[in-house]
């Protein structure tokens, strides 16, 4: 099948390309470089390249500016809703006036859809409270499953914590440990709902494969940790001097706001509506994981 991927050079997205090129797929990549085509991959910057006879047959949106970057000024948190709303909005246009509906969209969102709810445990029919990062969540899905009024089956991904060697959150995770410290952030008691990469792959070729499922899916290791659990768990594969968290304080002062919401918070989250579908994960223990990216 021809898959139109948003976000595909990315930490997942190229992870993803390569597994679905290497199934036999073509592909189509929204991407700001200039990047030269090949036999079954094409590059487009716009979405105006793609004409209204264009055959797609599954879409994955997964583009948006990375919420841990920067700090979150006024100006960044407006870019980093746009990122996600404008590429969505223009994807919609897109499906409307192609000839040929494709069968799937699956569009990205995170675990930061919940709000914060302390130790209790989140399914995807979890309450929400709210912050930036649930409305973002919440706005970004509700654009998305419009696509439904056109004959799309829709999937929500709800993206924990992604974990590799090469990219994404865990190389600053993991920096104190390389120099013997080992850290957690502020009290340590927050969760942190955690996935290997592979297995986020894994699972993104399961909707595509499986239609009879649609809605919202957390992507998530099934036993999430804390701070102070991931702390034990590097500490198993790292020899350590020295263990200290840092500070609440130290952090706002650092990162202003997106402590409260990224670091100091976070929410216990479990993926029950991909396990009763039948899905397996490669890596459901934190110990698994680390010892395949370290």
């Amino acid at each position: 099948m021809q898959v139109l991927v948003t976000g595909g050079t990315g930490f997942i997205g190229e992870q993803l390309c390569g597994r679905l090129l290497a199934d036999g797929h073509r592909m189509i990549l929204l991407t700001r470089g200039s990047l030269t085509n090949s036999d079954r991959c094409r590059y487009v910057s716009d979405f105006g390249e793609l004409d209204s006879g264009e055959h797609i047959d599954a879409v994955i949106n997964l583009a948006g500016a990375s919420l841990a970057d920067r700090r979150w000024t006024r100006a960044y948190k407006k870019e980093i809703f746009a990122s996600r709303l404008d590429t969505t909005a223009a994807l919609l246009e897109l499906l409307q006036r192609l000839d040929h509906k494709p069968a799937v969209l699956l569009s990205g969102s995170a675990v930061g859809y919940y709000g914060h709810h302390g130790d209790e445990e989140l399914g995807e029919a979890g309450q929400i409270t709210k912050g930036f990062s649930q409305d973002l969540c919440q706005q970004w899905e509700q654009l998305a499953l419009t696509a439904q009024e056109l004959g799309v089956r829709v999937c929500l991904l709800r993206l924990g914590v992604v974990l590799d060697r090469d990219g994404g959150a865990f190389p600053r995770m993991a920096l104190p440990f390389k120099f013997g410290v080992a850290n957690w952030m502020g009290k340590g008691r927050q969760w942190l709902s955690w996935v290997h990469r592979r297995d986020v792959v894994r699972a993104m070729l399961f909707l595509l494969e499986r239609e009879d499922l649609e809605g919202p899916f957390n992507i998530t290791a099934p036993r999430p940790v804390t701070s102070r659990g991931f702390c034990d768990a590097m500490k198993h594969r790292k020899q350590t001097l020295l263990s200290a968290p840092v500070p609440a304080a130290l952090l706002r002062v650092m990162v202003g706001e997106m402590a409260e919401e990224l670091l100091l918070k976070g929410q216990r989250v479990v993926p029950a509506a991909l396990q009763d579908a039948g899905f397996t994960f490669d890596f459901p223990e934190l110990d698994e994981a680390l010892v395949n990216i370290l």
